[in-house]
């Protein structure tokens, strides 16, 4: 959230630009009554974070969508200079991709040109986009153990129980399911994007605008973002909830 207040020099600098960037501007919500018998949710919500909670009787059902972004990825000047934010969600990434063979990578490439933003962009539910890219399964040990580096390190913006619940998930649903999908450039400080997908999730990544210097990131759930799916079980299944 203090980015914003480099954001808000940076773009004060820029012609025809009135800064609107405020570090005060995030948000909480409640959603229902939070009592420990209860159904209800929360979310914290401002410029480049979005989360979700949704919990039923005091448990935590469902921890997605979570989007974090950051701009500037890299601050370039200023008593700031040389931060960077979300650094192992790119670095790891591509220490994966480098780890390749020129086989697997040609096939973990799917197409050249990068698009505009994250493919599911704002939409309340996602189904699983195209397959294409290299699965697990055709991996060595070494490179599985960067890609499930990489995974613990999405995971991790959690605390520990639920980011333990969500690794948990992935492995039920099987690591050798998950495909990594990379588009345009291997070099750092260029466009690229790339994704990983599962049974159960989808991880997307973007570093693309303001010079790829901008990135966005999320993690949706495809049985139960927002609690949706999950919250449509208990109350088909609950002993109070029927009739």
């Amino acid at each position: 959230m203090s980015l914003e207040e480099i954001l808000h020099d940076l773009e004060e600098k820029m012609d025809n630009k009135i800064p609107v960037r405020d570090p005060s501007l995030y948000f909480v919500a409640i959603f229902g009554e939070p009592k420990s018998n209860s159904t209800w949710g929360w979310n914290v919500q401002g410029h480049h974070i979005s989360l979700h909670f949704t919990v039923v009787k005091g448990k935590m059902v469902a921890t997605t969508p979570t989007f974090l972004g950051t701009n500037p990825a890299e601050v370039k000047s200023g008593p700031r200079k040389g931060l960077r934010v979300l650094a192992r969600e790119e670095d790891m990434a591509r220490t994966l991709l480098n780890s390749l063979d020129d086989v697997q990578k040609a096939k973990a490439k799917i197409i050249a040109e990068v698009p505009r933003d994250i493919f599911t962009s704002a939409q309340p539910r996602v189904k699983p986009l195209e397959g294409k890219g290299l699965s697990a399964s055709e991996m060595n040990t070494s490179q599985r153990q960067i890609l499930v580096a990489l995974l613990e390190e999405y995971a991790n913006t959690m605390p520990s129980s639920l980011s333990a619940a969500r690794m948990k998930k992935i492995h039920k649903a099987g690591l050798e399911n998950i495909v990594i999908s990379w588009i345009g450039s291997t070099v750092r400080e260029e466009p690229h994007y790339y994704r990983l997908q599962g049974p159960t999730f989808l991880i997307e990544y973007d570093n693309i605008q303001n010079s790829a210097n901008h990135i966005h990131t999320v993690w949706r759930d495809f049985d139960g973002d927002f609690g949706a799916d999950l919250l449509a079980d208990h109350y088909k299944t609950a002993p109070h909830h029927q009739d």
